[in-house]
């Protein structure tokens, strides 16, 4: 008997099931199994710390990538090393690949050297950046990185309507020994395009104002990304008339800029623009080893003293909480794991329909979802 609920208009999938689910997707539509398994790994990972935005919503969209922008089996290629600089491409492989190799060497660096720079160009969606400051973080490294989305253009800059940038994230990890390590991950458009993808699957509500029409006006629709999608069809962001609105007006959109600038600049992938350079990921990392600042419990101590003081806040609302950055995912996935994760009906049946698609049959989408 299935262990799937479902209420309301939601489904709560237990993770082994969902998990099996999209693994075996992705071997049917042509991965190695391993490869299959650790994209799937990671993208149920980003629905267990509560950002569903990239976590197996985006099932169809990789599987219809395959061939195209992204590539099976393609692993990291090392450019140049110099010892702390690193410059690898990612073969345009798959992003849960080719950045947890990315982010391997960026640790072994940083451990070497005390610090150390990754230059990732031409890598698949790398999915939730916060993954690999978790992944740093759990070696006492300090992470820090700067990220677009080349080709993605997505966003309007401050004071415009047409799409100049992509969601561009910005992520920062700090180790705290003994303690839970900090993790701030976020995009720098007003919301992931993700989450608009959630809202038009019939998931959570955009906020207000996130969006904005070619004539100027902002609304929550997410149709104005996306346009009107026919059954069956996979959703496309770049088809929808209007642009994502950056994070905070003018400070969000000059952070996304600084982003583009770093992560394709710098890192030499090229920038998006007028030009026909394929989609991919670029990520300029920064690695710094904790242990070659202090020798002793300074970092762990002083974090700590400055959270008890930082959540010492009065709430604004009775019966709030102060919440420090990677703290709302470690409970998120607490409650997801024990009870399983929540998708509106009509994701669910996208995923369950990308299965289809894929040659998985009846009878065994029945035993996935059995156990």
């Amino acid at each position: 008997m299935s262990s799937i609920k479902h209420e309301n208009g939601q489904v709560l999938i237990p993770v082994a099931v969902l998990t099996r689910l999209v693994t075996r997707s992705f071997e049917n539509a042509g991965c190695a199994p391993e490869e299959a398994a650790q994209v799937a790994h990671y993208m149920v990972d980003g629905n267990l710390t509560g950002h569903d935005s990239h976590g197996v919503i985006r099932t169809g969209r990789y599987i219809s990538w395959m061939g195209n922008r992204v590539y099976p089996g393609r692993r990291l290629s090392v450019l140049s090393d110099s010892g702390n600089l690193v410059i690898a491409d990612g073969n345009y492989g798959f992003g849960q690949i080719v950045t947890k190799e990315a982010t391997r060497i960026g640790i072994d660096k940083a451990k070497e050297h005390g610090m150390a720079v990754v230059a990732l160009r031409h890598s698949g969606h790398l999915g939730r950046v916060g993954t690999w400051a978790e992944m740093a973080a759990a070696e006492n490294v300090v992470f820090i990185a700067f990220v677009n989305v080349r080709a993605s253009l997505l966003v309007a800059p401050f004071g415009g309507v047409d799409r100049r940038m992509s969601t561009a994230p910005f992520c920062v990890g700090v180790p705290v020994a003994g303690g839970d390590s900090i993790i701030l991950d976020f995009a720098t458009s007003a919301v992931a395009e993700g989450k608009a993808l959630v809202a038009l699957q019939g998931g959570k509500e955009l906020p207000p104002d996130v969006l904005i029409t070619p004539d100027g006006q902002r609304t929550n629709d997410p149709t104005v990304l996306y346009g009107d999608v026919p059954p069956g069809k996979v959703a496309n962001p770049m088809e929808g008339p209007g642009a994502l609105r950056a994070l905070g007006d003018h400070k969000g959109s000059g952070l996304a800029f600084i982003c583009e600038i770093m992560a394709c600049a710098l890192t030499g992938a090229g920038c998006s623009g007028d030009n026909d350079r394929p989609y991919c990921n670029n990520m300029l990392g920064i690695f710094m080893d904790a242990g070659a600042f202090h020798t002793d419990d300074t970092l762990a101590r002083e974090v700590k003293d400055y959270v008890k003081f930082y959540t010492s806040s009065k709430p604004e609302t009775e019966g709030g909480r102060i919440m420090v950055p990677g703290e709302p995912e470690r409970l998120k996935r607490a409650e997801r794991t024990a009870n399983g994760i929540p998708m509106a009906e009509k994701a669910w049946n996208i995923l369950l329909d990308t299965a289809r698609q894929v040659g998985i049959s009846e009878d065994e989408i029945e035993s996935i979802l059995n156990g």
